[in-house]
């Protein structure tokens, strides 16, 4: 039976997520709905995309008994809010990262889930890509000997998207672009704990950040440096530097191809989508969604085991399926929250919500 999906917001990552659904098999995903503020944004979105209802309203949404599942495609301020009204209905969850405005939101969110049983999952849509599961296999395997760098950039001329720059939006670089590189180096340093976080950066008129730059320190000489950036192009690429050689993931966000010891590559293309996207390489969304619905059939008859950091230990129940994903744990997300926090507070950002 297929998934049955609604959809949170009608905006640029909605449309890409719908148009990346489109690519897998209709026997497996199905766009049930789409919600938006205003009725013709949402009937337009509907239109283009094949949804059978639009809503003017999310309350709308989460009162529709056919849907199985949300992705939540809302700006940063409106995912707890909008997470808890999906969850509160009795629907499984898949929220644009952040997955909230803060470490204790996020708290608040996982919480919920687990009170009521159902998936909830920060669409950190990397680490579902094909080039994850190969980086986490080099980095088991120990190919590259003992890791001691990881180096991340992210950042682009991003003047023209308001909402980054908007403090009342959840605007600031940390929270849109500073969780790709922070999740990179928690997969690579295997959801360690930092020793210690040195931050700096630039804030804008509104008291955002427009840049970061940071250095973790791990146990071990083990270090990562993160950048990102709102007013120039960056490199925009990963490595992970070992003390027998190294691995390089181009485009690490979304990568279709990854650079492994020894010179040999492996790519894997993405499908052609039927819409023009606004983002670069929006179709490998579809791995998300595939992940989303793995986690809800899986564990029907697997015994219920609690909670772990242990990614390849997600908490199972019978006839539910998985509460959370193996490749982004609610203890995953938890982390990346509270670097998100520590680095937003060296850099003097505050939200309301803080």
């Amino acid at each position: 039976m297929a998934t049955r999906w609604g959809i949170a917001s009608a905006g640029k990552i909605s449309h890409d997520f719908a148009t990346a659904l489109a690519t897998l098999p209709a026997s497996e995903h199905r766009l049930v709905a789409v919600a938006a503020r205003e009725l013709d944004r949402a009937k337009d979105f509907a239109g283009t995309h094949g949804a059978a209802r639009a809503y003017a309203s999310y309350r709308e949404l989460a009162d529709d008994e056919e849907v199985e599942i949300v992705y939540v495609g809302a700006l940063n301020p409106f995912h707890l809010e909008v997470g808890k009204m999906m969850l509160n209905a009795g629907k499984h969850v898949l929220c644009e990262k952040p997955l909230a405005m803060n470490l204790e939101q996020c708290r608040e969110l996982i919480e919920l889930a687990r009170a009521r049983k159902l998936l909830l999952m920060e669409a950190i849509w990397s680490r579902c890509f094909p080039a994850y599961e190969s980086l986490r296999a080099e980095l088991a395997k120990r190919s590259i000997g003992e890791v001691k760098q990881v180096i991340a950039s992210f950042g682009f001329r991003l003047a023209d998207v308001d909402r980054l720059g908007a403090k009342r939006l959840g605007g600031g670089t940390v929270l849109d672009l500073g969780v790709y590189v922070i999740q990179f180096v928690c997969t690579v340093f295997g959801h360690e704990r930092p020793t210690e976080i040195k931050a700096v950066g630039h804030l804008n008129a509104e008291g955002v950040d427009a840049s970061m730059s940071a250095s973790l320190t791990y146990a071990n000489g083990r270090t990562a440096t993160v950048v990102t950036h709102a007013e120039c192009e960056l490199p925009n690429d990963a490595h992970v530097i070992g003390t027998h050689g190294s691995i390089r993931l181009p485009q690490f966000w979304c990568p279709t191809r990854i650079e492994l010891p020894g010179g040999s590559v492996e790519e894997v293309p993405l499908p052609a989508p039927r819409h023009k996207l606004n983002f670069v390489n929006s179709t490998g969304l579809r791995y998300e969604a595939m992940e989303a619905r793995e986690c809800i059939r899986r564990g029907e008859s697997v015994a219920t085991r609690p909670p772990s950091r242990d990614s390849s230990a997600a908490l199972l129940l019978p006839s539910a399926g998985l509460l959370e994903s193996p490749k982004v744990t609610h203890a995953h997300s938890l982390l990346i929250a509270e670097i998100e926090d520590e680095l937003r507070r060296q850099l003097g950002v505050v939200y309301d919500v803080d």
